[in-house]
């Protein structure tokens, strides 16, 4: 069994080491990877959490979220309290199990229920709590609750940069014919496009907005700078900033 957690721990981060070594006592047999994204990102999550649940991988994988910024209340919490623990069983057989925190189960796009299992306790919830929630679920153990209501997520909005700059958008449609020069706008950043059924359809130093290698059903546009970072170009614009199309 594969368990992938995504979490804003950091990358190289004690956190990430002391939850994968939980899981290896509570689920031995598993395997445990971690893909980290920025601090209280729940945008970054949320995408992430839906390209490794819903493409393809083996059945029986679990995606664990956990980025918990606890901005739901801002009055004092009481014993480390913040977003309870969700889950979503898909059709393909992958349980989806994170914190209802901001949109970090909203890209799933199925019904995601409360998790019978405490939300306070301990500072380090991800560790001393979610995880046995979790095993129990992968047993089989009944602990689902009421179905939840998830924000949508963002439209023609940045979900993701990774590794490269390249910043992953909302975009499922072309914003102008194909071969067409456009302004694109990110904060307070514009700089000018071109649009491609291609990243690499540009010459070098060229940016391309294009069908990139993420997304399910439909591919995620993104913008590519050819040979440079796109997410340096646009003032690395965080997760959920809205990618306009200027005149």
């Amino acid at each position: 069994m594969l368990i992938t957690v995504v979490a804003d721990y950091g990358v190289g981060d004690l956190a990430f080491a002391e939850v994968r070594q939980r899981f290896a006592q509570l689920m031995p047999h598993a395997e445990v990877s971690a893909v980290p994204v920025p601090a209280f990102d729940t945008v970054s999550a949320g995408f992430c959490v839906a390209q490794l649940a819903l493409t393809d991988g083996p059945a029986d994988r679990i995606v664990f979220a956990n980025v918990a910024p606890r901005f739901d209340d801002a009055d004092p919490r009481p014993d480390n309290a913040g977003e309870s623990l969700a889950a979503a069983q898909l059709d393909s057989g992958v349980l989806v199990v994170g914190v209802a925190s901001g949109f970090s189960l909203s890209f799933l796009g199925a019904p995601v229920r409360a998790v019978k299992a405490a939300d306070a306790g301990s500072q380090f919830r991800s560790r001393d709590v979610f995880p046995a929630a979790l095993a129990a679920l992968a047993h089989g153990e009944d602990l689902l609750g009421e179905e939840l209501t998830m924000p949508p997520p963002p439209t023609n909005a940045v979900v993701y940069t990774d590794g490269y700059g390249n910043l992953k958008t909302s975009w499922h449609e072309p914003p102008a014919e194909t071969g067409s020069l456009v302004r694109v706008k990110i904060g307070t950043h514009i700089a000018k496009a071109i649009v491609t059924d291609g990243v690499f359809s540009v010459p070098e130093g060229a940016m391309s907005f294009a069908p990139g290698s993420s997304g399910w059903g439909e591919p995620f546009y993104e913008l590519l700078r050819r040979g440079g970072s796109a997410a340096t170009t646009f003032g690395r614009p965080t997760s959920g900033t809205p990618v306009e199309i200027l005149p």
